[in-house]
């Protein structure tokens, strides 16, 4: 039975640092390693900060400092990142997945590297970016992947885990940008009680963020629900959003409305906004007490059999 392996890139922020033998503290790492821009003369920067048009090249260089009291191999590759389907987290690929975007165009002067206990490497590396390449962001990360396979959960020899961590890599191809935000596919789904006033219901409003345009958003979104006669009913700023919303990403997001209505008619409308771009998603909903409803009806149909049955004994007799 060949051996599972399961890569974890612990991508984390990237702060830069100047210490020989150890990263900063709140650099891209896991307690054992990190990765983050190595020093500029323009001294500290959280991430790499790169601007480039079609067709040009622009070098940087990358630190990786091992922590640990042995030392570690690393191979270095460049990652396009993505938004996360749990919780729209930045997130990079695997080094098995086709890269597309800056995971294609970073090259480092070494694809290995060997750091030793308690000290950091430095190592080059080029971004060459196409001469076709769409303008707007391109959002990666400068990966060091420990050659190492851990065994995983359980000690189980047949799921290993290898671990990585990964210096953002923010790059912007010039040419025009154009920020585009949609709220689609809104849904509501109702949780009441078959007996109103009996419990509190509720509501889950879901609906998907999807980042149109080609440069990096950070969206803010309300909720408003309005009942008969456009009375409001909520209205509210959601929380648990992406700080980011990485370009021609789309994440599907969830939010409870806890006290919704037993007994309405109306809508709920999520108003999505960042840089300069306003767009909103509408669902309706009808809210009735099924169980006195149902009561009501089969009163009303057992009702309506009753006088049925009267007439054909009248005209019978």
């Amino acid at each position: 039975m060949r051996t599972l392996y399961v890569l974890l890139l612990c991508t984390a922020l990237a702060l830069l640092g100047q210490l020989p033998a150890a990263a900063p503290a709140s650099a891209a790492e896991n307690g054992e390693w990190a990765v983050y821009p190595a020093a500029s003369r323009l001294g500290s920067r959280p991430y790499f900060y790169l601007s480039a048009d079609p067709g040009t090249t622009v070098t940087d260089e990358v630190t990786v400092a091992n922590k640990t009291a042995a030392p570690l191999t690393f191979l270095l590759y460049g990652a396009d990142a993505y938004n996360t389907e749990r919780d729209g987290g930045f997130a990079v690929r695997t080094r098995q997945e086709k890269q597309t975007g800056a995971g294609a165009w970073i090259r480092p002067a070494r694809d290995r590297v060997t750091v030793p206990a308690r000290s950091a490497v430095t190592v080059p590396y080029t971004l060459t970016v196409p001469a076709d390449a769409e303008p707007g962001d391109h959002p990666g990360a400068v990966v060091a992947l420990d050659e190492r396979i851990a065994k995983g959960a359980g000690g189980s020899v047949a799921l290993g885990v290898q671990r990585a961590v990964g210096a953002r890599v923010y790059l912007r191809v010039g040419g025009p940008t154009v920020p585009a935000l949609s709220v689609e596919d809104v849904t509501l789904s109702q949780d009441r009680p078959l007996v109103p006033g009996t419990r509190t219901s509720s509501a889950v409003v879901s609906y998907t963020l999807h980042n149109r345009g080609n440069v990096t958003l950070s969206p803010k979104v309300a909720l408003t629900a309005r009942g008969l006669f456009g009375r409001t009913l909520l209205s509210r700023d959601l929380d648990r959003l992406p700080a980011e919303l990485l370009p021609r990403q789309k994440i599907r997001l969830t939010a409870r409305w806890t006290g919704s209505p037993q007994l309405d008619w109306g809508d709920v409308t999520l108003t999505a906004t960042a840089k300069d771009v306003r767009e909103t998603g509408r669902v309706s909903f009808l809210a009735l007490p099924w169980l006195p409803l149902a009561v009501l009806v089969t009163g009303a149909a057992g009702g309506v059999l009753a006088l049925r049955l009267r007439r054909r004994r009248a005209l019978s007799t």
